[in-house]
């Protein structure tokens, strides 16, 4: 018994390890993407079109990417239920790093002219895909490994992954932008390496997921034979409802994530309105990632405490006050300001971001799991990152007023608080297959179904 229960704590922080790296490898792949589309691709690439209009294609191709998340959630969701959690985590894995490793070699729009930005944008897409399939299978991988007691913590380690990959990705643009490619190095060649250099992180991340075994539920629904045939249609006959709230929930932290951590922020504070420099603010950026780290794992934590749907709500109550504050303090133009309101904006966005794979995991049925968490996060992603920093600055461009941003990022976290608070807190729920008729009841608020009887089965503390 000792021995078992040793080789299943081995196991989970197997599972914790190979799921934060993986996802810090592409989350850093995507970040720095959003963080070069802020600081020179709207040169690099779109330069014919002006400073403004080349800013606003240079983030609508930010955007872009997230319109094929539902695709690669659709696509992951369906092999995910059908092949397994491990495998899609492995293809995800390769195809955003091969991605962003051939983004630092195309060619501008100086020297292949339009078919630069139409390759910049077809690799973007390719990146859409790929974190579309990728978050879903994260989230199981660690739910489900982990004891019912400890969801909120071991869902949290994905979760880091974002948070981590920014930190990198910014941590790795302030150092060539600062130190080994100032000025205009960073503009002839600089920005190439940070995207190269993610073909040294796919072998460490692909190497790393191999080496953890597959999701214990998954195990069960093969042996059993019960994957469902085609998960997705399921999903949307049975559970729609769950899909469009699960998608709500996810707008606010999103919209507010991407656009205080984001391209549009580095781009704002560096900005003649605010005239800060460079280096300076991507250095912030990289506390903000810090910050943000620090509160997602702690909100993972204290879900297991207090349930996911009040860290939830504590969380979108805090955006709803800090979002107004940070923008005045940018428009001050100082750098202490910055770091302040960043500070404070990442403590909310990491509050609403470290239960959410257990938030998710819990609220779907075993069978159209993987299905319901990927194009949950995936539509979430569009209807509150996507276009975020592109509407930002239409608003600013509209305005001249950084108060109609935060306008419409409080908009954002009031439909999400409402949202959360729609559903049940369903925190410990036994998430095995032979669970699958609790699981399919009593999601929401408005789902007054008595719970069925429990199948009678052998107990698993994994799930």
């Amino acid at each position: 018994m000792t021995e078992t229960r040793h080789s299943d704590r081995a196991n989970q922080r197997r599972v914790a390890a190979a799921t934060l790296v993986g996802t810090t490898v592409e989350w850093y792949d995507f970040f720095i993407y959003a963080t070069m589309a802020g600081l020179v691709f709207s040169q690099l690439f779109f330069e014919p079109a002006g400073e403004s209009i080349g800013l606003l294609l240079s983030f609508a191709s930010v955007g872009i990417s997230f319109l094929f998340r539902p695709l690669g959630a659709f696509l992951a969701g369906h092999y995910g239920d059908k092949l397994g959690r491990r495998v899609i985590l492995v293809v995800t894995l390769i195809m955003m790093g091969g991605a962003t490793t051939l983004i630092g070699l195309l060619p501008t729009y100086a020297s292949a002219g339009v078919l630069a930005p139409i390759m910049l944008i077809l690799l973007r897409v390719l990146q859409g895909v790929s974190a579309g399939g990728e978050w879903g299978g994260a989230a199981l991988m660690a739910v489900e490994h982990a004891p019912a007691k400890r969801r909120g913590l071991a869902g949290s380690m994905p979760q880091l992954g974002v948070p981590l990959g920014l930190l990198l990705a910014t941590g790795v643009t302030a150092l060539m932008t600062g130190v080994i490619s100032p000025g205009e190095q960073f503009i002839e060649w600089g920005w190439r390496i940070p995207f190269i250099a993610s073909v040294v992180l796919i072998g460490v991340g692909y190497f790393v997921r191999m080496a953890v075994d597959e999701s214990p539920v998954f195990k069960e629904m093969a042996e059993k034979k019960e994957q469902t045939s085609v998960p997705i249609v399921e999903l949307f006959r049975k559970y729609w409802h769950l899909v469009l709230l699960a998608s709500l929930i996810f707008v606010g932290n999103n919209s507010v994530g991407y656009m205080s951590t984001g391209g549009f922020i580095p781009s704002y504070a560096t900005s003649d309105d605010v005239g800060l420099d460079n280096t300076d603010v991507l250095i912030a950026m990289t506390f903000a990632a810090a910050v943000w780290l620090l509160s997602t794992l702690g909100a993972g934590i204290l879900s297991d405490y207090i349930g996911r749907k009040r860290t939830y709500q504590l969380g979108y109550v805090w955006l709803i006050l800090a979002v107004w504050p940070l923008f005045l303090l940018i428009d001050t133009g100082s750098l202490a300001n910055l770091y302040l309101g960043l500070g404070i904006i990442c403590i909310g966005t990491g509050l609403t971001y470290g239960p959410q794979a257990a938030l998710y995991s819990e609220l779907f049925p075993a069978s159209i799991r993987f299905s319901g968490v990927s194009i949950s996060y995936a539509i979430g992603a569009i209807l509150g990152g996507a276009f975020a920093p592109m509407i930002a600055q239409a608003l600013l461009d509209a305005t001249g007023s950084s108060g109609s941003i935060a306008v419409y990022l409080i908009g954002m976290c009031v439909v999400a608080l409402i949202a959360v608070s729609l559903v049940r807190d369903r925190s410990g729920i036994d998430l095995s297959i032979h669970n699958q008729a609790e699981q399919e009841v009593g999601c929401t608020v408005f789902d007054q179904r008595p719970v069925p009887e429990r199948a009678a089965v052998p107990e698993r503390t994994s799930v």
